[in-house]
């Protein structure tokens, strides 16, 4: 593990198209210093993080006190906007890819590199693999500071353990409290000291954020519901992701280290899924 110090909060930029730039921007100078993106044009407009990247440059925000995090996406996770050439062979495809990515984020290496999903639902095919080891020689030449996995199960995640001869750094997935906000995938990263992402914490869960119990919550402690659902987060090993477009919120998001949660609390909203408050 490099020992540049990981973030406890990140802005992820999916789904931002136009107004990427602006609002990097607004996220950085309010105080986030990690950003996470893809260089998948269906979902993400990579090439205006960098565009905010030179922007804050400009205003005395070094690349270097950022960091950032990108992903390399297969051709099946791409639209027609594919930012490489997908006949090529998947090592020459995840080298043109991240290429592009330094070329997008005006800088010659990322903190963290991961690759944005398996080839199969299930378990690991030899795409995988190729795919892997790719990325491998990425952090092996000290291009990418860390590499891991997103969107991944348990089972494709104990191969990759067992089997790679560089373990993922990283695992970053969706979390869902019906399904105990990725509890068994998150133990498992616990055991073998990967770093666990979670992202859609508030939109994958609507029910539990306007639940009675987490507005009861928020009420004695005198925060949002979301800052209560991101110091969970926190506690229980989680990295949130916030993709927020307010600055109001970007700042609250930001304030979630000034307060904690009991043990009471936090078993109530790990059981949040599977209860109605």
């Amino acid at each position: 593990m490099n020992d540049k110090k990981f973030p406890k909060i990140i802005y992820g930029t999916a789904w931002k198209e136009s107004a990427t730039a602006a609002l990097v921007e607004r996220a950085v100078l309010t105080g986030f210093t990690a950003i996470d993106t893809a260089n998948q044009p269906k979902h993400y407009s990579e090439s205006l993080v960098g565009e905010a990247l030179l922007t804050l440059q400009k205003q005395g925000i070094s690349r270097e006190t950022l960091f950032l995090q990108t992903k390399f996406t297969s051709p099946n996770g791409q639209d027609q906007q594919i930012p490489y050439d997908p006949q090529a062979d998947i090592a020459t495809q995840v080298e043109a890819s991240f290429q592009s990515s330094l070329s997008h984020l005006h800088t010659d290496y990322v903190d963290s590199y991961l690759l944005h999903g398996p080839y199969s639902r299930e378990s690991l095919i030899e795409e995988d693999w190729q795919a892997w080891r790719a990325i491998e020689k990425l952090y092996t030449i000290g291009k990418a500071m860390h590499i891991g996995i997103s969107n991944v199960n348990l089972q494709q995640l104990k191969l990759w353990v067992q089997e790679a001869k560089i373990k993922p750094m990283i695992v970053q997935n969706r979390c869902y409290a019906h399904l105990s906000w990725d509890k068994d995938i998150r133990e498992f990263c616990e055991l073998h000291q990967i770093i666990y992402q979670g992202f859609s914490l508030l939109t994958a869960n609507s029910k539990v954020l306007n639940s009675k119990k987490i507005n009861e919550i928020a009420q004695k402690l005198n925060k949002t519901p979301a800052q209560v659902i991101f110091r969970f987060a926190t506690l229980v090993g989680i990295t949130p992701l916030t993709g927020t477009t307010n600055q109001i919120h970007m700042q609250q998001d930001l304030q979630i280290f000034d307060f904690n949660l009991n043990a009471e609390e936090i078993a109530a909203i790990e059981m949040s899924g599977i209860q109605t408050f």
